[in-house]
């Protein structure tokens, strides 16, 4: 059993439930078929197990560090990501005309889950210098593009994102970095940025940095934010490396998860200009950012789902093969020991751990399959309708899975006992890894603001009521099978509970009261997702089993999707009923009254 994916959920996934054959009938996609995508998963399986698996533990435990003023790091890291920039997978998702393999999102996304699950720390490179390139492939100009991508997917060059500021955090209409304008149409680039997850590195030679700053005289707030692409060394020319472009290295961050990856202060032009090349227009720069942070979040939601598969497949083996404790009927200290994995709460807890993490890889799936749509479909309805669904589910996706899955790490810790806490197994360090996850990409807070906040009430309420008719069609389904009309109708009854919440919160015209609960909000909400696609598992799996009777994964499935709906589902309604009586108590708290001065 691998440590890092179960290639039978994958097929699953990809072939029986969301449908991927049908993709690669699609003329963008007519040079893949199932035997082609299974080389690029055995590659990838291979190079992750191999080179990025192995050196988890050392990367941990041996930090990035300072040595004469450069970033120095285990050599492991730069030859786990050479191999996988060696395999083409940097450009795995882009189009063949710059030098993509043009995979579907569906299946790319799988791939660089073994990346994430096998060594989170490392795959941040990568995943950062892809969600780069994408965003100068999508608003970059052409000269930028030529620049700027090839060296990118070859993995030549590495990519970073940098917003938050030491003191603004995700507050970014505060933000003070600014650029002034140079007669040659660049910018004078001045200020700090935090926590810049592989800032620094001598892994490659060179790294583009896509910096948020502020024109002078530009609107005030986020309104007059712009992008720059900022190298770490200029770019001559004819596209060979040029000078220093004076972007210092202030000091490294030490957190307590993804250890191998830098995390930074970066200080741009203290010491000397600092050339930006604006992308797109002037003030405009948010929303440009936003196509990266948006990738950005799906990944953070598959990587969190990524670590909890590495936690349950670990405590899952572990489970079968330590023998502890008898059954309650068997008091004789005489008889054999079983299996751990015997006892009825060890096996609650990796139920729990299944439920979460192949729910939320199913939602992760499902928005790569909408991103691969949007890249087929041609009917400007159903490209309208897609982008609502994908509007509406990224803050899910994002922290649904960084919650849930983080939680599944927890009881894979439990299931070890005391083993757990220690070094001489990873799921401890896998917790930690998971741990950011959560902030990583916006807190989860944010994103219940965000959610409640706008993405329900956008446009008159056209994202949620396209999503409440997306799920609204599988409970139809559901209803008309005996053996799912149960479940079917509890989650019917969960979706008209979440409809009265959010019908209760946009009547209110008190907006701290009614976000006030906006977290409770999204978790509900993140429930009735996974409970839709869980649904829809057991549904695919049903009929399967019509066909391969006794199928253990199957029935597994049907399994998962019982625990779910019995102890899992049932909580939203206590939620939502707090939020639509639109519950103060946490508002209303006074500051003196937490401690009584």
């Amino acid at each position: 059993m691998s440590a890092i994916v179960n290639r039978r959920d994958v097929d699953f996934m990809l072939y029986e439930m969301f449908g991927l054959e049908a993709l690669l009938a699609e003329p963008r996609f007519a040079g893949w078929d199932r035997a082609t995508i299974a080389a690029v998963f055995d590659t990838a399986q291979t190079i992750a197990e191999t080179k990025f698996l192995p050196c988890a533990a050392l990367v941990d435990a041996h930090e990035p560090h300072f040595v004469d003023g450069k970033v120095v790091m285990e050599p492991a890291v730069g030859e786990a990501l050479r191999a996988f920039a060696e395999a083409g997978l940097l450009a795995a998702g882009f189009d063949e005309a710059i030098g993509g393999m043009q995979l579907p999102m569906l299946a790319t996304m799988m791939v660089n889950g073994m990346f994430q699950a096998a060594n989170v720390s490392l795959a941040n490179y990568s995943f950062l210098t892809i969600a780069n390139a994408h965003l100068i492939e999508a608003f970059g100009s052409p000269e930028q593009k030529t620049c700027f991508l090839g060296p990118l997917l070859e993995g030549r060059w590495f990519g970073t994102m940098c917003l938050s500021e030491p003191q603004a955090g995700s507050s970014l209409s505060d933000i003070r970095t600014r650029a002034e304008p140079l007669p040659d149409g660049n910018y004078r680039i001045s200020g700090s940025k935090m926590w810049i997850s592989g800032g620094d590195h001598e892994l490659t030679e060179n790294i583009v940095h896509l910096v948020l700053a502020k024109i002078p005289g530009g609107p005030a707030g986020v309104k007059g934010i712009s992008l720059f692409i900022v190298p770490r060394y200029r770019v001559n020319d004819d596209g060979s490396i040029g000078a220093w472009n004076n972007i210092a290295l202030a000091g490294l961050n030490h957190k307590m998860g993804q250890r191998g990856t830098v995390n930074c202060l970066l200080n741009f032009g203290e010491q000397g200009d600092c050339i930006g090349h604006l992308v797109g227009e002037p003030h405009k720069g948010l929303g440009y950012m936003f196509h990266m942070m948006n990738e950005a979040r799906v990944g953070v939601g598959h990587g969190a789902a990524s670590l909890g598969l590495a936690g349950y497949l670990h405590s899952l083996d572990y489970a079968r093969n330590r023998p502890q404790g008898r059954l309650p009927h068997d008091k004789d200290p005489a008889s054999p020991q079983v299996a751990i994995i015997e006892h009825a709460d060890v096996r609650r807890m990796l139920m729990a751990q299944k439920a979460a993490v192949e729910g939320a890889t199913a939602l992760l799936a499902y928005c790569a399959l909408l991103l691969d749509r949007q890249q087929t479909v041609t009917d400007a309805a159903e490209l309208a309708r897609i982008g609502l669904l994908l509007d509406i589910l990224t803050p899910v996706a994002k922290s649904w899975p960084s919650e849930h899955c983080l939680e599944a790490n927890k009881q894979a810790i439990q299931i070890l006992g005391g083993y757990g806490y220690t070094r001489d197994y990873p799921v401890e360090r896998i917790y930690r890894d998971n741990r950011l996850n959560h902030i990583h990409e916006g807190t989860y807070a944010i994103h219940g603001i965000d959610l409640l906040g706008r993405k329900v009430s956008m446009q008159g309420g056209a994202a949620l009521a396209v999503l409440l008719a997306e799920i609204g069609s599988e409970i139809e389904a559901g209803l008309t099978d005996p053996d799912l009309a149960c479940e079917a109708s509890a989650l019917r009854m969960a979706l008209n509970a979440l409809d009265a919440a959010t019908r209760a919160v946009i009547g209110c015209g008190d907006r701290n009261r009614a976000l006030a609960n906006a977290t409770l909000y999204l978790d509900a909400f993140g429930e009735v997702m996974i409970g839709w696609l869980w649904l829809w598992q057991a549904r695919v799996a049903k009929a399967r089993l019509a066909e391969v009777a006794g199928d253990a994964f199957y029935a597994g499935k049907i399994a998962a999707f019982r625990y779910f709906f019995r102890y899992r589902l049932p909580g939203v309604h206590a939620q939502f009923a707090l939020i639509g009586a639109l519950d103060d108590t946490c508002l209303a708290m006074e500051v003196a009254q937490f401690t009584g001065f």
